[in-house]
């Protein structure tokens, strides 16, 4: 039986999830890493923490799908028996997500009730799903965005499902109290990933525009945020419960 606590990663086969998955393999965690298309990218995240030492497994998920999840909760069940003779995990990262553009004019109710089910559905019936698998003493961090606390054109519907996010955070750190389970928010700023088609990265005009509204004058990496989410997830920081971080650089101070 592995003395190293297991961390469940959602979105763990690129951005900010395969990065927060490594930085937890390197502090010592053993990982569940989910993917919805990525497949072949997980399977070389799992090669990756293994290489850190970690013991890792991929198990896909449709986080917009909750029909789905008691089997996905079967699924973690059982690579918990299997893989680590266990029958709980100790940290859940709701990292999962994608991105929608659209003005509010504009905004179609498919559109809307996608980032719904992505976005704020999908990680509340998740965690009611995981929740018995989870250890007492445990520690849950959600992805919110630094959009709910600033806005810009064409994010209304998604920002809306983060602020959701927040509400939920508190709720959900109050409730699970009596379990010693702490539970967070990471709020990342604008990011250079392939997150909602790469603009940020890709787009010269956009980077340079974010970049000038940031104290510290580039846009973020995955690099900034995967270790402050590995840290949440660690018993480091242990007494900080219902607390909404962001961490953008210091954009539109």
């Amino acid at each position: 039986m592995t003395s190293r606590k297991i961390a469940l990663v959602t979105g763990a086969s690129r951005g900010l999830g395969r990065n927060a998955a490594l930085r937890l393999a390197g502090r010592g965690h053993d990982l569940i890493a989910t993917y919805r298309q990525g497949a072949t990218d997980a399977r070389t995240l799992v090669q990756e923490a293994q290489a850190l030492g970690a013991r890792a497994v991929a198990l896909p998920l449709d986080l917009g799908d909750s029909a789905g999840f008691a089997g996905f909760a079967d699924a973690v069940r059982a690579a918990l028996r299997d893989h680590w003779q266990r029958d709980t995990f100790d940290a859940l990262l709701n990292n999962a997500g994608s991105g929608s553009y659209a003005t509010f004019a504009t905004t179609t109710e498919a559109q809307f009730d996608e980032m719904l089910r992505i976005h704020l559905k999908g990680p509340f019936f998740l965690t009611q799903a995981l929740l018995p698998l989870i250890a007492d003493g445990g520690r849950v961090v959600n992805v919110s965005s630094g959009l709910t606390r600033f806005s810009l054109p064409g994010y209304a519907a998604y920002a809306a499902m983060k602020g959701g996010v927040e509400v939920l955070t508190r709720y959900l750190a109050l409730e699970l109290g009596a379990r010693r389970i702490a539970v967070n928010t990471v709020a990342p700023g604008a990011i250079a990933t392939d997150f909602g088609g790469g603009a940020v990265r890709d787009n010269p005009q956009l980077n340079g525009l974010i970049a000038s509204q940031t104290a510290l004058g580039r846009v973020g990496a995955p690099d900034d945020i995967g270790p402050v989410m590995a840290a949440l997830l660690s018993d480091d920081l242990g007494w900080v419960n219902g607390q909404r971080v962001e961490v953008s650089g210091g954009i539109h101070l």
